[in-house]
């Protein structure tokens, strides 16, 4: 069987693409399944994590992270999906033609968006860019203050957007930013955290709508 392809999408900048892209191949590759990661945003900023993970005194083979140029995502994921289990793609913050083939090869389209409205109207541009692709979407609520009345406000309003809504929402915790700083995910430095617990959910939670998609 093919594997999943699933591509992390989100044209505002600043809405965690790429931490969401780490720490869920990580949730992925520690619950045993065989990920590759394509880098294609040009900001590389996956492709430096991954370098900073080959440095670890242990360094991780899992999971494979490649970066490659944009123009050759639709051809490489045919290959790597015979060979995976899942098929990640970082994409850029953008509409031109990377972004795009990246939402058109995917069995689901992963959209990150912060509670916050600047981010629910921009949002829309990429629920935009997968209904013309005809691609499954799944938002997931990410950074999520604790305890806000404004992110229950936000989350019903984000709920309205027309795409599912992940069951998983991920806090605002300063354990993935410091877990990414030592080259490892969430599920690898503190699984047991709420953080960890959360990120393995959520693993779970895209594996089985990119299944159904």
């Amino acid at each position: 069987m093919a594997g999943k392809v699933i591509t992390i999408a989100q044209q505002k900048g600043g809405a965690g693409k790429t931490t969401l892209a780490a720490h869920l191949a990580v949730a992925w590759a520690s619950a045993g399944r065989c990920v590759v990661v394509l880098d294609i945003d040009p900001q590389a900023s996956l492709s430096g994590w991954a370098a900073m993970r080959k440095e670890r005194p242990d360094a991780p083979t899992a999971p494979d992270i490649r970066a490659i140029t944009g123009w050759r995502v639709a051809a490489e994921v045919d290959k790597l999906k015979k060979d995976f289990d899942v098929v990640l793609i970082d994409s850029p913050p953008h509409a031109e033609t990377e972004a795009r083939v990246a939402v058109r090869v995917a069995d689901l389209v992963v959209v990150p968006i912060q509670p916050s409205p600047m981010d629910l109207w921009a949002t829309q541009a990429t629920l935009d860019l997968a209904k013309q692709e005809n691609s499954t979407v799944l938002l997931v609520l990410n950074r999520v203050p604790p305890r806000s009345n404004l992110a229950d406000t936000m989350g019903q309003a984000i709920g309205k957007l027309g795409a599912k809504v992940a069951k998983t929402q991920l806090g605002n915790r300063v354990a993935l930013a410091a877990a990414l700083l030592e080259g490892r995910g969430i599920t690898e430095a503190a699984p047991s955290s709420v953080a960890g617990k959360e990120f393995a959910a959520l693993a779970k939670e895209v594996l089985k709508a990119a299944t159904k998609g």
